[in-house]
């Protein structure tokens, strides 16, 4: 029994050998392997962000009062205003707005002071470019938050109301949208990366012609497909080392887990995503249909359903149904949960043994479809 452990060790290390000869004469393929999830990373990274700041504005001041420029002043000073242009037209706000240039108008009437220092409502006339739902909401809190400060201030008004919350923001003190996005960019570019690798092994056997050699061997299909998957996982096991140091160090994300739990679960992530693609490759025998599938069947799960950008509670019942079957939906939990929550292997586990469950699934999906004929 020994022995005949010993001899499958010895074919799979042939296997994997053979696979790794391959990928050293293709520099493209190998390239693409280490510097796609770093590109990936570095441009999703700092092109993403839901943070809203340096609001383009334009102010119309028909006051010209000293407490109308203080007002705008207040605007610039809190940092989520970029006064663009001091309007001396009110049609001026229509054509900043219709070419984009402002995203948020602020009209001052002409008696703003005076109705202030006689004790009435002062009337602010706040546009702004809904063509993006989610600034105009957040840009309006701002606005409200600012107007309401300084009323306070210019009217002395310290009436204090009858429930004062004390808040406090956990996981993300600073609420910085990259703390959340980073780890689940990282959940969604191994997904796919890890999948597009594997997905031109079995295809490539077949478009060289190689596959009737390798049928004439004596290895098992378990064989080939560990052989073929081993060293495909070391080099996406370097890309998720590369990528959580990028996190952590370029973008400054705290990781606040276990680095040994982390590495446990994006283990058997990348065991599972990588056996999804050997899948493909078997189905698809096409080295461009094969990658193509990959991306597919990767890229827009992970992003759309994984709740990397959206929250899965909000979607339709039928969507959240399919989200369950995504692996990287459990990958992103994961992610999320140690770089910002630290949290521990019990709140971990449930979604480690789905992502152990499916690498199982895959695996034996690969062996069952894997025929040493030619067909």
């Amino acid at each position: 029994m020994v022995k005949t452990f010993l001899m499958k060790l010895i074919r799979i290390k042939a296997i994997a050998k053979k696979e790794i000869i391959q990928i050293l004469r293709d520099p493209l393929s190998l390239a693409m392997a280490f510097l796609m999830p770093v590109l990936l990373l570095f441009l999703f990274g700092y092109a993403i962000t839901l943070d809203v700041d340096n609001l383009t504005t334009i102010i119309y001041d028909a006051d010209k009062s000293s407490m109308s420029r203080e007002l705008a002043a207040e605007l610039t000073a809190s940092g989520y205003f970029s006064i663009v242009r001091t309007a001396e037209d009110q049609r001026e706000i229509d054509t900043y707005l219709d070419s984009g240039r402002a995203r948020v108008a602020v009209s001052i009437p002409v008696d703003f002071a005076k109705t202030i220092a006689k004790g009435g409502i002062a009337q602010l006339q706040v546009i702004v470019d809904g063509s993006d739902s989610n600034t105009a909401t957040i840009s309006l809190g701002y606005l409200s938050a600012l107007l309401d400060i300084y009323a306070r201030r210019v009217t002395g008004a310290r009436s204090a109301p009858s429930i004062e919350p004390r808040v406090r923001v956990w996981y993300n003190p600073e609420l910085k949208s990259r703390n959340f996005i980073i780890p689940g960019l990282i959940a969604v570019i191994m997904m796919v990366i890890a999948a597009l690798l594997t997905s031109l092994t079995f295809a490539r056997e077949w478009e060289r012609g190689t596959m009737e050699q390798l049928i004439a061997t004596p290895v098992t299909a378990p064989e080939v497909v560990i052989g073929k998957l081993l060293p495909y996982f070391l080099i996406g096991f370097i890309d998720m080392l590369i990528s959580v140091a990028m996190a952590v160090f370029l973008f400054e994300v705290p990781l606040k887990g276990n680095l040994a739990v982390l590495t446990v679960i994006s283990s058997v992530f990348l065991f599972g995503a990588l056996g999804l693609g050997i899948v493909i490759s078997i189905v698809a025998k096409s080295q461009l249909v094969a990658s193509q599938i990959a991306m597919v069947a990767t890229f827009l799960p992970a992003f759309l359903l994984s709740g990397f950008m959206f929250a899965i509670s909000n979607m339709p019942i039928p969507l959240q149904a399919i989200s369950r079957v995504i692996p990287a939906r459990y990958f992103v939990a994961s992610l999320k949960g140690i770089f910002l929550k630290g949290n521990p292997v019990r709140i971990l586990v449930s979604d480690a043994v789905f992502l152990l469950f499916f690498a199982v699934i895959v695996f034996i999906i690969a062996n069952k479809k894997f025929l040493k004929k030619i067909v």
